[in-house]
């Protein structure tokens, strides 16, 4: 029986690169989006492309019928990897959003990490076995986007992941945050973010990204950074005192829009 992944925000961007490249790799797949028919000919794709098994779960994360589809899955099937990809960002001011706009950003990118790791890690960790990739991003190693609750959301996944996996480590079970830069995707389309104001160096090309992830989750890391460029911006967010970063981030809040973006 061919190993399985269960990837979630699964369609597009980071999360299809997952699921390309775990196909390719032999895993059989449990792909979990809120586009059911895009995720139907993803799919059915992957599948003839591949030659593996690869089922489609429709769930909104940010609702508890979506959260508890997926749960019953993690809980009954052995899934082998789990990949947390599902996430949104909100292109607008803390002084501009709604509180429902805020609980929708908290339920996905922290309540829907929390319980779907928390049902995957007791079987897994009862198997002496698995992994689990929660998607962060490097904007949650300092507060870089000013008026935004995203970097504040991201650091509790890279906070949380890196605690879990050191508790489970010495008993067969990996957990990593992966924590990308700017990476093309559908992201910062949908998040009305104007990506074409970016200068090109600064970008990820999503294959780069998951290769990296993976290879830092078979070498035990808790948290993977991927290129050298992020790394070393990395390093140097850790070691700015906090005043200078106050004066030097972008004052983008200012320019902030009203769409909210996501990759579910």
């Amino acid at each position: 029986m061919a190993p399985t992944a269960l990837i979630t925000g699964a369609t597009a961007g980071i999360g299809a690169q997952f699921a390309r490249d775990r196909a390719a790799a032999g895993m059989d797949l449990i792909l979990v989006a809120r586009d059911a028919e895009r995720l139907d000919a993803f799919c059915a794709q992957l599948a003839q492309e591949h030659g593996v098994r690869a089922t489609p779960v429709p769930a909104d994360l940010t609702r508890p019928e979506g959260l508890a589809a997926v749960e019953k899955v993690l809980t009954t099937e052995p899934i082998d990897l789990l990949v947390n990809n599902a996430g949104l960002g909100l292109n607008k001011s803390f002084l501009k959003s709604d509180v429902e706009d805020e609980l929708h950003l908290l339920n996905l990118n922290i309540v829907a990490v929390m319980r779907l790791t928390h049902s995957a890690l007791p079987k897994m960790v009862e198997r002496g076995k698995g992994a689990i990739v929660n998607v962060s991003s490097v904007a949650g190693f300092a507060a870089t986007m000013p008026g935004s609750t995203y970097p504040a959301s991201k650091a509790w996944v890279t906070s949380f992941s890196e605690a879990v996996g050191m508790l489970v480590k010495h008993r067969g079970v990996r957990v990593m945050a992966l924590c990308p830069g700017f990476t093309r995707t559908e992201f910062h389309q949908r998040a009305g973010i104007a990506a074409h104001q970016m200068p090109g160096f600064v970008w990820l090309q999503a294959p780069d990204v998951v290769r990296q992830g993976m290879r830092d989750l078979r070498k035990g890391k808790l948290v993977s950074v991927p290129s050298v460029r992020y790394k070393v911006a990395v390093g140097a967010l850790k070691i700015t005192p906090r005043a200078l970063l106050h004066r030097i981030m972008p004052r983008g809040a200012k320019s902030m829009g009203r769409t909210v973006g996501d990759s579910q």
